[in-house]
């Protein structure tokens, strides 16, 4: 009865950790989901390795792990099945859109709201192989912390751009 509280305890735990870390992302701002910079990445590397021991304290068993990721998986499931299911729950955890380029201007209000530079954004834009500022019609800063860009009239939606790494060749 004892191990099984003790169990329950470290779910509880990292159930209360998955909420805090949801909440701090949206207070800080969404962009970080999508534009991942090397300070972005090892920020949410520390905050992983900080939260650990508040989920499974001193229990570094397998048990105690797979309790603590088996609270997060339940906590993440019914966590998107209420998203799914409430407007509102969702408007509140995700927020909204937020437009950052209307007819080729850059709406400053925007920017602030997404916590973006323009640097960030410029570069953003041409992610999407987009040339400049003036060549956007409409670029949205979506719930999910991808940027979407609208070209030509409103008509061509762009699409993030990603080198690819050269093919070796294993022909002797």
């Amino acid at each position: 009865m004892q191990l099984a509280l003790h169990y329950l305890i470290i779910a509880g735990k990292s159930v209360a950790i998955y909420l805090f870390i949801i909440i701090a992302i949206r207070l800080f701002g969404k962009k970080e989901l999508a534009q991942l910079s090397v300070i972005d990445l090892v920020f949410i590397l520390l905050i992983s390795n900080s939260v650990q021991n508040a989920m499974v304290g001193d229990d570094t068993t397998l048990p105690g792990g797979m309790c603590a990721a088996l609270g997060l998986f339940v906590c993440n499931y019914l966590f998107k099945f209420f998203l799914r299911i409430s407007p509102a729950l969702s408007k509140l955890v995700q927020g909204e859109k937020i437009i950052l380029i209307h007819d080729g201007t850059i709406l400053n209000t925007g920017l602030r709201e997404a916590m973006m530079s323009a640097d960030e954004l410029e570069r953003a834009i041409r992610e999407h192989g987009v040339e400049g500022i003036k060549q956007v019609d409409l670029c949205v800063l979506e719930v999910d912390g991808n940027i979407s860009v609208l070209t030509h009239d409103y008509t061509q939606k762009t699409v993030r751009f990603r080198k690819k790494k050269p093919q070796l060749s294993h022909n002797p």
